[in-house]
């Protein structure tokens, strides 16, 4: 049996890594296994991700979980409606002599080392401090203070207060398309699981409980190198990449795909979106879920298991749709897979 190359035992390092690293986030949050995946892969993919569910689900012990394995700095803002753009990037007081003072902020404060940016309830902070946002998450770098900072590791994580609609702000389609990913996160169905929530000491103190994950499980500042090395590493078959724009073109053209759903006009029912940049997304988390599951080629499996969180939020719907869009995306979803014959 021939050794391995250097570039294929490095993916094997990262692999069993990638599993320690799942597995102390388990810690913190008990019957996520999906959404523990999903954000994984978001990491090895380099892309940002959207949390959404309901509030007390266990969004903030899980991103906190994740910024204390994956290592580097973790900051945090939370969004409110007087936020303003200069919040993230420096704030102003007065000192013990009465001078006024200028310090970093969130964004800055540990920025070469900025691992893990939490945006706490984005939809309650303004237009104006989301495109600030959204300019950091597409460059990766800001200019402050007469020079230019950048975030080589950055990764931003932001939840949306989905119950409350009052003073909020939400964000366009075109924003939303800047996250890799939208991931819901629910209570756990698991018996077991929510009477360990509910009744097991252990998941009452949240400080406690984060404090069990073991620190920089992963090398947050090799990332970078190791996702490039999965994408050129995961080959697709031809069947498979005519099988992706076949998804593509039912998504966005379900009507001549052959798609029903009740009480819609199908014709009328996509706007646009889902993007190529979106499609390339969304072979770039299908390969790192190859990856993860100890293959170098991609199945159509590795395709659908991250399909709805990479492109569900990439559809825009006719105004009309818009309301119920909680509703007909994912049926569109699932129509598009069961229409389109996996090779």
């Amino acid at each position: 049996m021939n050794n391995p190359r250097s570039g294929d035992a490095m993916l094997i390092d990262w692999r069993a890594a990638a599993t320690r690293f799942e597995a102390e986030v388990a810690k913190a949050v008990i019957g996520q296994d999906r959404a523990i995946r999903l954000v994984t892969i978001a990491i090895f993919a380099r892309g940002h991700v959207m949390l959404e569910g309901d509030v007390g689900v266990g969004k903030t012990t899980l991103l906190r979980a994740v910024a204390r394995a994956l290592g580097g700095a973790y900051e945090r803002v939370e969004g409110t409606v007087d936020l303003m753009p200069t919040d993230l990037i420096y704030h102003t007081y007065l000192a013990e002599d009465g001078r006024p003072r200028i310090e970093p902020g969130p964004v800055l404060r540990r920025a070469e080392d900025l691992s893990v940016f939490f945006f706490n309830e984005i939809n309650r902070a303004r237009p104006q401090v989301h495109a600030l946002l959204l300019r950091i998450m597409a460059e990766r770098t800001v200019s402050a203070f007469n020079r230019e900072y950048r975030f080589p590791n950055l990764q931003v994580f932001a939840d949306r207060n989905r119950v409350e609609r009052e003073e909020t702000f939400e964000l366009p389609a075109a924003a939303r398309d800047r996250f890799l990913m939208e991931i819901g996160l629910e209570a756990p169905r698991d018996a077991a699981a929510r009477r360990a929530l509910v009744f097991d000491p252990r998941f009452h103190d949240t400080d406690r409980l984060i404090e069990s994950v073991a620190e920089g499980v992963l090398d947050h500042a090799g990332i970078g190198g190791i996702s490039a090395a999965i994408q050129h590493a995961i080959q697709a078959a031809p069947e498979i990449e005519a099988y992706v724009v076949a998804l593509w073109e039912a998504l966005v053209r379900p009507a001549e795909a052959g798609i029903r759903l009740p009480d819609i006009d199908m014709d009328g029912l996509v706007q646009g979106g889902a993007s190529p940049r979106g499609v390339a997304f969304l072979v770039r988390a299908a390969r790192v879920r190859a990856w993860l599951e100890g293959r170098d080629w991609l199945v159509p499996e590795d395709v659908r298991a991250v399909f709805p969180e990479v492109m569900a939020h990439r559809v825009f719907l006719e105004p009309i749709y818009e309301i119920r869009r909680a509703e007909i995306v994912p049926a569109l979803c699932r129509a598009v897979f069961e229409t389109v014959p996996a090779p």
